[in-house]
């Protein structure tokens, strides 16, 4: 069994028999962490960040679960005087680099270029199956504000970026992405191109910034056809369980 913990935010905690995958933590509210590692004391603590804004960085995360192994897998943006020197373990990445059986309890990770700051993360575990963390990769335009012409371009990049990782993973069992509902009209056009281009079995969205609904109103922008099951974890702490 998978558990996938809403901590706020873009902040999961996704648990595998192998490994406590925390990603983009940022605030915890309800304690939920302490929780799920409670609940799992014999695997791995993986801490992946997508970038520095202080929306997915938390720099108290070098002071969690001190009693555990921790493994810290950060973007190269990040500020290098942010992070203890001794100590802990960490993975610097980059787009494009790939990491293979060097990060506890996962076979793979690869970066993928954003189209704001830092990368997004493709998670393959042992069983083969991908989790994905999308960061701040998306479709970003405002449809109160953006020209056209910014418009179309913006989502030409982001398309671009999609289907490099659809060539790479075309299916995927995860995937947490961001559907904000301040950017207008087009708020959820990322999601439909990701979900366009990759078969997704379990989506979360996240990065609400206060309007979890919009995001949850899956029938309003899930495409045609697409098969994914669309997860509300509205509020932090809520959690699912995956076969």
């Amino acid at each position: 069994m998978i558990k996938v913990t809403y901590l706020d935010h873009s902040g999961f905690a996704v648990t595998t028999p192998e490994a406590v995958m925390v990603f983009d933590y940022y605030k915890d509210p309800d304690k939920k962490l302490e929780k799920v590692l409670r609940e799992a004391p014999d695997q791995e603590v993986v801490f992946f960040v997508s970038h520095h804004h202080p929306d997915h960085f938390n720099a108290s995360i070098f002071e969690l679960a001190q009693n555990r192994r921790r493994t810290y897998v950060l973007s190269n943006d990040i500020f290098s005087r942010l992070v203890p020197q001794k100590g802990v373990s960490v993975a610097w990445m980059s787009p494009g680099d790939v990491i293979e059986e060097q990060i506890p309890g996962v076979s793979k990770v690869q970066a993928f270029r954003s189209t704001d700051v830092g990368v997004a993360y493709a998670i393959t575990l042992p069983d083969g199956r991908v989790v994905f963390h999308a960061g701040d990769l998306n479709d970003w335009h405002w449809s109160e504000v953006s020209t056209p012409a910014e418009a179309h371009d913006a989502e030409a990049k982001f398309t671009k970026v999609v289907r490099h990782v659809a060539e790479d993973y075309p299916k995927m069992y995860i995937v947490m992405f961001p559907v904000d509902a301040r950017m207008g009209e087009g708020f959820a056009r990322g999601a439909q191109i990701f979900l366009s281009n990759v078969r997704v079995e379990n989506f979360f969205p996240m990065h609400f910034w206060g309007e979890p609904q919009k995001a949850c109103d899956f029938a309003g922008y899930i495409p045609e056809g697409c098969d994914a099951i669309c997860r509300c974890l509205d509020r932090p702490g809520m959690e699912a369980k995956l076969d």
